[in-house]
């Protein structure tokens, strides 16, 4: 979460708009179906408008959306991401664990 930002998501009045509209889309993401857990504002905050509640608290302005929805709305698809970054359900920038590509068993290991 962006530190301008850091006030405006720890508010009441963003955590009762984004409960109410996540029931109002009965927790369904808006794009694929699948299990919403984020709100995503259309029009990104930003410095200048993060006190104008049109923009921050106008359900016009929002949609439900899953954990991957989100991610590929902020092109979680490009190297930053494929490096093992992700956002979390809150937002926030984080690291995922490292997978090995290899199985334990020896006939997967690539050869000499």
């Amino acid at each position: 979460m962006r530190e301008f930002a850091s006030a405006f998501y720890h508010s009441q009045a963003w955590l009762r708009c984004r409960e109410s509209y996540l029931k109002s889309k009965h927790y369904v993401c808006e794009r694929c179906g699948g299990l919403a857990k984020i709100v995503h504002h259309k029009v990104y905050l930003t410095p200048g408008n993060i006190d104008d509640p049109t923009i921050t608290l106008n359900w016009d302005n929002l949609e439900a959306l899953c954990q991957d929805c989100h991610n590929a709305e902020h092109m979680c698809s490009q190297p930053i991401c494929a490096d093992g970054l992700k956002f979390d359900t809150n937002g926030n920038l984080v690291q995922t664990p490292r997978v090995c590509k290899w199985s334990a068993r020896s006939d997967d290991r690539p050869g000499p």
